[in-house]
């Protein structure tokens, strides 16, 4: 049997866009996944799809799986010539036992990369606005393990040396022994009134930060409850995260966004969140797909045949799926766009229109309004009785614009170039985020993501998906959603001024006036 090989990967400290292109490549690669706690769950959504997943997380009392069972573990599956990424926060290397894994990874002649990462002794205080060094401060850095094991064979911490020579320390799993950790560096030298700052969740959208002084610090600690994971930096460098703390300020920070949009559309949206300072949650319950049934096809292709496509007065557009899975028919067909060689183009949205620009062609007719309505007013003046219209559409589509051209007399060929079906992969974690109201926002961007994630969470054994959803933000594109969202009862917190991602993610910012 070919052996396989280990990638032992540092995830970086948290926000996933801070792993490196090498260890994605690995995530990518796997066909077993390994991985921790402090990994950001969104890295596992880049993997493929029959990739198996490990949890051997550790939290501070508890371990799934000792130290030296996961190494075995690595062993045991490269064995069986899986390719494995081991998924740890932070860098391996960093306090991350990568040593011990590589050892016996080695010593049974496995091959492995490790694959260094963001290490959240410096990330995580640069998301809080406190650089570990700074010229008018000091030039000197300490990474310090805070989590003393009783059996280990190294020798104690050298705190008098660490006191006297180091200008910022940064203690890494040290909450727990915080009080101790201040003591010592008071008796050695360090002033009371040094700066020190606790990082909780860095990088993550729960990210909270502690500020005091040697002397006050493990006070305030208990008195907030501030638990682990969390940073501690020690050192003047602390008094500058007053004036450079960039992460809090971005309008969705501390915010976590559920994304109900199809997993092919859902980037944009997901993008947007991520750089406003909020997290993304991807529950995508819907997937696009061309269209199943024999009956749907056949109509389909009986509506670009060459003399058809050659006859159309009009070609609309409706969606940026409509111009897709249109051209996708089209090639299958071996046709292209040079058979509708009288069509005007019309197109519903910017988006739309330029995903039919990106295919050479230019959308001549674009409303204000970007809906049917805003359409059907904009070309009204246009068209003609017995004009013959080709309209790509969903097989949910409303069907305001198809009546409202066939009552103006118009020959309307309507046909389905996509349908959308119920998808509820990857829904298990966010269903316990639902119930443990850990999503603050939940976006809708059609009427089909309203009922379908509704039929979702009640598959997932929600009782009452409806009073769930009540209990949090509700954004949403389009009057029609809004519609659908408040007929099951729903009110809309932030509602999109026009009918795209960009005005939806400004709703929700509060930056679109």
């Amino acid at each position: 049997m070919k052996q396989g090989k280990v990638f032992l990967v540092g995830a970086g400290p948290g926000d996933p866009k801070l792993i490196t292109i090498r260890g994605m490549e690995a995530i990518r690669k796997a066909d077993v996944i390994v991985y921790d706690r402090l990994a950001s769950p969104r890295l596992l959504t880049y993997r493929k799809p029959e990739a198996e997943l490990i949890f051997v997380g550790k939290l501070p009392d508890k371990h799934m799986l000792k130290q030296e069972e996961i190494n075995q573990l690595l062993v045991d599956l490269a064995m069986k010539g899986k390719i494995v990424t081991r998924l740890k926060g932070g860098d391996p290397s960093v306090f991350g036992r990568v040593g011990e894994e590589a050892e016996l990874l080695a010593d049974h002649g496995i091959t492995f990369e490790i694959i260094p990462g963001i290490s959240s002794a410096i990330a995580v205080p640069a998301y809080a606005g406190i650089p570990v060094t700074h010229r008018d401060f000091t030039s000197s850095v300490a990474i310090v393990t805070g989590h003393e094991y009783p059996n280990k064979t190294y020798s104690q911490l050298d705190w008098e040396h660490l006191a006297k020579a180091v200008g910022t320390m940064i203690f890494l799993m040290g909450v727990a022994n915080l009080e101790q950790i201040c003591r010592e560096l008071i008796r050695f030298g360090k002033p009371p009134q040094m700066p020190v700052a606790l990082v909780r969740w860095g990088t993550w959208t729960q990210q909270a930060t502690l500020t005091g002084t040697l002397e006050d610090i493990a006070e305030k600690v208990k008195l907030a409850n501030f638990q682990s994971p969390a940073v501690i930096i020690v050192g003047e460098v602390v008094k500058l995260r007053e004036k450079l703390a960039w992460l809090e300020k971005k309008p969705l920070f501390g915010r976590r966004v559920l994304v109900t949009r199809s997993r092919s559309q859902a980037s944009e949206l997901v993008d947007l969140i991520d750089e406003m300072g909020g997290e993304p949650v991807e529950f995508p319950v819907i997937r696009l797909q061309a269209p199943s049934r024999p009956e749907v096809i056949q109509a389909l292709d009986a509506a670009l045949t060459k003399d058809k496509l050659q006859a159309y007065d009009w070609a609309i557009f409706t969606s940026v799926n409509g111009v897709d899975f249109f051209f996708r028919r089209l090639s299958g067909l071996g046709l292209d766009i040079r058979t509708l060689v009288k069509a005007r183009i019309a197109a519903v949205g910017p988006k739309t229109a330029e995903a039919l620009q990106a295919r050479g062609l230019i959308a001549e007719v674009l409303p204000f309004q970007f809906q049917g309505e805003g359409l059907l007013e904009a070309i009204i003046h246009e068209l003609k009785v017995g004009q013959q219209v080709l309209l790509p559409t969903a097989d949910i589509a409303r069907d305001y614009l198809p009546q409202k051209l066939k009552e103006l007399g118009l020959e309307v060929t309507e046909v389905d170039v996509y349908e959308n079906v119920l998808d509820m992969q990857d829904g298990e974690g966010v269903v316990d985020m639902l119930r443990n109201r850990d999503i603050h926002i939940v976006t809708f961007t059609s009427s089909s993501t309203v009922t379908n994630l509704i039929e979702a969470l009640t598959k997932k054994g929600i009782e009452d998906p409806i009073s769930l959803l009540k209990g949090m933000k509700i954004a949403c594109i389009g009057p029609k959603t809004k519609e659908t969202l408040q007929s099951f009862g729903l009110s809309v917190d932030y509602m999109a001024k026009e009918a795209t991602i960009a005005s939806l993610a400004a709703s929700m910012s509060g930056s679109e006036m």
